[in-house]
């Protein structure tokens, strides 16, 4: 079954805005690059940088818990590791987040921008080594079918963006909602070779509209109620690394 890669996304911090890439060099038996390398705790997480183990989401910034997450519109420099935010009616900040001073930087802004809609107080983490602050333990790279967005817009007669499901690769040319039962195949992704772990459960963060920030579309219950699950997309571990690009063929196995 033939499909391409329609578009690339990372979010260097978790819960903040996707950044849309040409490429990426995926890596076997790591996340997708840059991508969740940060988090923001809302209040102390019980996160061990020394001894790093998956968290709840919610113990953090991010959308299922705070609409106002939304507000920002961040970018983040690989090379240099400066992280920028802008808001409207707030002054841009940008801040290297390698270093105490950048973090202590962003979480002031931050604290700013959501005011009480946190319980504080926030505080920068960054995953040391390989860990990536992911919804789930198995979370290395997602992917999204847009037929199956398509198909719940039309269910729902009214437009989905997408950037909901906050996916790494969005794909175009499967059926919609076939990924569902392919836990345990494999698939061919551009030059790399990927085994399907497992359909993605969605949350609350898919009911936030990325572009005003507001809740307004229940897509859990949404989904329950057109097709009695809460599934859309689902996430690859890289078995032989290599790179990948929009255009990109994808082969199941």
């Amino acid at each position: 079954m033939h499909a391409r890669i329609a578009s690339l996304y990372r979010h260097p911090v978790k819960g903040f805005t996707p950044e849309r890439l040409e490429g990426a060099e995926l890596t076997a038996g790591r996340c997708f690059p840059c991508d969740r390398l940060y988090a923001v705790e809302d209040g102390p997480s019980g996160f061990d940088p020394a001894a790093p183990a998956h968290v709840s989401k919610m113990k953090f910034t991010v959308l299922a818990k705070i609409p106002e997450v939304a507000k920002a519109r961040t970018a983040y420099d690989a090379a240099t590791g400066v992280f920028t935010a802008r808001a409207e009616d707030r002054p841009d900040f940008a801040g290297d987040l390698r270093e105490a001073e950048g973090r202590r930087g962003f979480e002031s802004w931050l604290a700013d921008l959501l005011g009480e809609a946190v319980q504080g107080p926030l505080r920068v983490v960054e995953g040391p080594g390989d860990h990536r602050f992911m919804d789930s333990r198995s979370g290395y790279v997602s992917i999204v079918n847009l037929a199956s967005v398509r198909d719940l817009e039309a269910r729902l007669g009214r437009p989905v963006d997408p950037l909901r499901f906050r996916a790494n690769l969005y794909v175009e040319g499967w059926p919609a909602w076939v990924e569902n039962d392919w836990a345990g195949r494999t698939m061919r992704v551009g030059e790399a070779r990927a085994e399907v772990l497992k359909p993605i459960v969605r949350c609350a963060a898919t009911h936030v509209d990325p572009i005003t920030a507001e809740r307004d579309i229940d897509l859990v219950k949404a989904l329950f109620d057109h097709y009695g699950h809460m599934l859309c997309g689902v996430y690859l571990k890289v078995e032989e690394g290599g790179a990948v690009a929009e255009g990109d063929e994808i082969n199941l196995d």
